[in-house]
């Protein structure tokens, strides 16, 4: 079995993996990468795609699927196999990163899609996928590939001590590709949620928090420790996430429930609000929040960014101005997360995705059969990686 390293790879964004075994292969997410250009923005496919017999997505976010515009501009015609949710979110995602002209001729192919549920098991050729629960996202997954000799865990983005979400137990494989995003960062999710509720509360008099609209946006929900408001754009998908009850931790829907029920609807013709408001996007490069930055920015509104800023982001030209502040609400595996990912794996070598090298060598002290020297447009021999 070999891993074609196409995107996420010492570097963060246009994730995207794929996996060859004999005649059959298959491509793991195909995201873009914000802040780049040309060729960088795209996974590093060179060549024909004819090969490729299938693609799987793990969730909808940009750096996972922002480039299936891309792929089918290429020629792609295979299935694409992803969850209802995803399905749903996809075509806004789309809409927002990939190449308007792309996305004229090569819209979201929902008569393509085949559905699974978190916990179904696929096959492609002579590779079986497994699947489960990611705890980033509502119909986020993590996938295990197995081709009868060796097994490949590709953890996508994952979120082992989500407040909200479930994720289920990665199995033992022969090479764990990890959710390296934070390296080695100790800070627990719980500990971050209090600096969030506390920021908010110093801000009595309203602020915006730009957020992804699935996923990071129903943390925030539960950890805010007051009244607030959403875009009303963002409700009936807020509603679908909370009613996917599979997907959150017991009692946590009712929570939700309840919270966003007393959320008040906030539009673009209203008056900044006196009280928390949420908007997507998280980085102000699309959505309400293209459009919310600015406006706060004019105003004095204070503004809390969450999550990762791509340089050049509207949100990180904001904070490195001085005139947003920044709290990491974890959305990816911290420290003690990612160790005990691999630990129960069985320690098997890995490598580490969405990652600066720097950050890489941090998390290698904790997790000694960490890769850090591997990059995007590598290939790796799975027999190999597992006799280091």
């Amino acid at each position: 079995m070999m891993l074609d390293l196409l995107g996420g790879f010492g570097e963060k964004g246009r994730t995207s993996l794929a996996v060859s075994s004999g005649k059959d292969r298959i491509l793991l997410d195909v995201g873009i990468k914000v802040g780049a250009s040309g060729a960088d923005y795209y996974p590093a496919l060179d060549g024909s795609v004819a090969d490729i017999d299938a693609l799987f997505v793990s969730h909808a976010h940009e750096d996972h699927i922002g480039a299936l515009s891309w792929l089918l501009s290429r020629g792609y015609a295979g299935p694409i196999f992803m969850t209802a949710e995803t399905r749903d979110e996809a075509p806004a995602t789309l809409a927002g990163y990939a190449e308007p002209e792309d996305f004229r001729r090569f819209p979201f192919p929902e008569d393509r899609v085949e559905l699974f549920e978190p916990g179904d098991t696929l096959d492609s050729g002579n590779l079986t996928i497994r699947t489960g629960r990611s705890g980033h996202v509502v119909g986020g997954v993590w996938f295990a590939v197995e081709d009868g000799e060796s097994r490949v865990a590709y953890s996508a983005d994952v979120v082992p001590d989500s407040n909200v979400f479930v994720m289920d137990t990665i199995p033992h494989c022969d090479l764990l590709v990890l959710d390296a995003s934070y390296g080695a960062d100790p800070v627990p999710g719980a500990a971050r949620a209090r600096e969030i509720s506390q920021w908010v509360a110093r801000h009595s008099g309203g602020c915006l928090l730009p957020t992804p609209l699935s996923g990071r946006s129903l943390e925030l929900i539960a950890a805010l420790p007051g009244p607030f408001a959403i875009h009303a754009g963002m409700r009936s998908s807020l509603e679908a996430q909370i009613g996917a009850t599979a997907a959150l931790l017991p009692g946590v829907s009712t929570l939700l429930r309840r919270r966003l029920q007393d959320a008040a609807d906030w539009t673009d013709a209203d008056p900044l609000p006196s009280m928390p408001l949420l908007a997507d996007d998280g980085m102000g490069e699309a959505g309400p929040s293209s459009r919310l930055l600015p406006r706060a920015d004019h105003s004095g509104f204070p503004v809390l960014l969450t999550g990762h800023l791509p340089s050049g982001s509207p949100g990180d030209l904001l904070h490195k101005a001085g005139r947003a502040d920044w709290v990491r609400m974890p959305t990816h595996p911290t420290l003690s997360g990612n160790v005990d990912i691999w630990e129960k794996a069985g320690r098997p070598a890995a490598l580490g995705h969405s990652c600066t090298p720097d950050l890489l060598g941090d998390l290698q002290t904790h997790i000694p059969s960490l890769r850090t020297q591997c990059r995007t447009g590598q290939r790796i021999v799975v027999s190999e990686a597992r006799k280091r």
